[in-house]
């Protein structure tokens, strides 16, 4: 599988334990002021989540400059009217997307790559939720045992459907009813979905990862019956790091992880670029830590 330049080498020096600069370091002149990475950030997301509006005061407060830009179906590209690489992007999947497009940005947008499946699953193997899986076409007949049930969920697209249980009627009636609606360009026929065998899960977390530590964990759902948790379980928590340890996906990206009846697992793997706030999350503690981990610096010109 091809991957990006960045990808690879990134990849590389996960495995060695060590990270690679690409070129000459930039911290090889002492004589240097330091500044914040630019974000270009979609303001026009179909967010549900209130708490959004406030990451705009955090960036003010942690000085770190931004770009809103209300992205269209008509975007066939992004640019930035600041002129600088040193850029983040912030948003839908379709901004990561395009952000990744522009190989001068960095950090940019860390989309594909090593978050593909296929690509961490032989790292993570049984630990991965779904690691028993198929991959097939959204349009595609599934053979059914009698009463069968089975867990389906987006592949490439996170975000064209929520995952979940279905029974082959109310499967069948979804395609059918989804693929008459086509509320995207993405979701057709030939959309790959998973489908995996179902496991009984109490909780869920989202964790929040940058230079291979966790910056923030929270639940995103927990079963009624489960008493009530105010932070993440140690033992998620340390799953989570050993799971880090054993491939360090990317520079900054999105673990979820839950606890079934066999144990945590890793649900999935997403994309910082395009990764939701829950409102428990401590969002001005990511931009935080992005902000110093790909904080750029400033040569300035010789007097």
């Amino acid at each position: 599988m091809l991957q990006s330049f960045q990808d690879n080498h990134y990849k590389k020096a996960t495995l060695t334990g060590s990270f690679l600069f690409l070129g000459a370091s930039p911290y090889h002149n002492h004589k240097h002021k330091e500044r914040s990475m630019y974000i270009l950030i979609q303001s026009n997301l179909n967010n549900n989540n209130s708490d959004f509006d406030k990451i705009y005061a955090i960036l003010d407060e942690l000085k770190i400059p931004f770009e809103k830009i209300a992205l269209t179906d008509e975007h066939a590209r992004v640019s930035i009217a600041a002129n600088r690489n040193d850029v983040f992007v912030y948003g839908s999947v379709k901004l990561a997307m395009l952000g990744k497009e522009n190989t001068k940005w960095y950090p940019g947008s860390f989309y594909g790559g090593n978050h593909l499946f296929e690509v961490y699953a032989p790292y993570y193997k049984e630990h991965l939720l779904n690691y028993h899986t198929e991959i097939k076409a959204f349009g595609e007949l599934l053979n059914w045992e009698a009463e069968e049930q089975k867990f389906i969920k987006p592949y490439r697209f996170a975000k064209l459907f929520t995952g979940k249980v279905f029974s082959r009627i109310k499967w069948e009636d979804f395609v059918d009813n989804s693929l008459k609606k086509r509320s995207n360009d993405l979701f057709n026929a030939q959309s790959l979905v998973q489908v995996s065998i179902p496991r009984t899960i109490t909780k869920e977390a989202r964790l929040w990862i940058v230079d291979g530590q966790i910056v923030d964990a929270v639940y995103y759902k927990i079963l009624k019956d489960i008493p009530f948790e105010a932070t993440v379980a140690p033992e998620g928590i340390r799953f989570a790091e050993q799971m880090i340890s054993i491939f360090n996906v990317a520079p900054a990206f999105v673990m979820d992880i839950c606890l079934t009846d066999i144990g945590w697992k890793i649900v999935e793997i997403n994309c910082i670029n395009s990764a939701g706030f829950y409102p428990n999350t401590d969002i001005k503690k990511v931009f935080l830590s992005l902000r110093d981990h790909f904080k750029p610096t400033i040569t300035p010109s010789a007097e």
